[in-house]
């Protein structure tokens, strides 16, 4: 059971007192980062995201019973596994666009990136809070995953007109 929880909350990133949700979205978004500004290749970058999407969705829909049980909450704010993988669906279309990129122009998109994610994780539009009815742990994911989806479309948009340009 513990086991569970540590993992659902990102190795106790759920468990910060301020802003969980915030603080699960790092380790994405530092990931996707690192690769680039240590001269990783876009392939390397769209693996780790996907591999991210899929341990943070597996973990989510596995494990976070387990956090609802002990907090008696539908969508415990220590589970942060969700945040792992909306975060880093945000990021998954970007090495379509990242050939020659400058640091500042990575620092620029990962943190755009983390911000737009977070916005859209928090207010939640159609048909993001819709999701959050689905049943256990798909519930938890479904509205991060969506987020995501819209923090990469916007992000992607941004990318192409303002950052990269």
């Amino acid at each position: 059971m513990a086991i569970k929880r540590l993992l659902t909350s990102c190795f106790g990133l759920g468990w910060l007192p301020v802003a969980p949700g915030s603080w699960g979205s790092l380790p994405s978004a530092i990931i996707f980062g690192l690769v680039y500004y240590l001269g990783g290749s876009g392939v390397l970058a769209v693996s780790l995201m996907i591999a991210l999407i899929v341990a943070g969705s597996i973990v989510c829909v596995k494990f976070s019973n387990v956090a609802v049980a002990a907090t008696g909450n539908e969508d415990p704010n220590e589970v942060v596994a969700d945040e792992i993988a909306g975060q880093a669906l945000t990021f998954l279309a970007m090495p379509l666009m990242m050939a020659d990129v400058s640091g500042r122009q990575i620092v620029s998109i990962v943190a755009l990136g983390y911000f737009l994610f977070r916005l859209f994780d928090t207010v939640k539009p159609w048909p993001s809070y819709r999701l959050e009815e689905l049943p256990a742990g798909w519930g938890i994911l479904a509205d991060d995953l969506m987020a995501g989806v819209y923090a990469g479309i916007a992000l992607f948009i941004s990318a192409k007109i303002w950052i990269l340009k």
